[in-house]
């Protein structure tokens, strides 16, 4: 299973549409306005698009090159087709990060938030090992984790950062 407690790293999972994009722009918002520096991971269980059509990165994917990379002064972009590499290597690419959060692995070990949106789902879906608070719109929902609201954004991002330093 993966996921073994890596530094720093805190997964948010849900069902499709149940607002972990959301959430996590949020912490990110409150964390790095207090100095923390924060990388996200997507992990995506279909194929995507990274390139811009009608960049020279695009023309180059395109032509057949299995990877490219751009970069300048300020920022790197790298694109690569995957040889089975899964979040743990590319938790390695952000060894400046203060935390790490992972959208997505539902099924892993990490600490995780678990975002339940009443009108998609009533319970959660994730390894409950690891599952330490759970974020939902549902004010009638019981479960065994600590339970907040959307609205609570500020704690949640408070919680996570206290987490993650504890985990490391």
């Amino acid at each position: 299973m993966r996921g073994a407690c890596n530094k720093n790293v805190i997964a948010v999972c849900g069902v499709k549409n149940s607002g972990k994009t959301t959430l996590i722009e949020a912490i990110v918002r409150h964390l790095t306005a207090e100095g923390v520096r924060v990388a996200v991971i997507k992990h995506d269980g279909h194929d995507f698009t990274c390139d811009v059509p009608g960049t020279d990165s695009a023309a180059f994917s395109a032509a057949g090159a299995y990877g490219v990379a751009v970069f300048s002064e300020k920022r790197i972009f790298v694109h690569k087709t995957g040889g089975g590499e899964d979040e743990t290597y590319l938790q390695s690419l952000f060894p400046e990060a203060d935390l790490i959060l992972i959208e997505g692995c539902k099924d892993s070990t990490y600490p995780k938030i678990e975002v339940i949106r009443k009108e998609i789902s009533g319970t959660p879906v994730s390894n409950p090992e690891g599952r330490f608070l759970i974020v939902t719109d549902d004010p009638a929902a019981h479960f065994a984790e600590e339970t907040l609201s959307f609205a609570e954004t500020e704690r949640i991002a408070g919680i996570v950062w206290h987490r993650a330093q504890r985990e490391s």
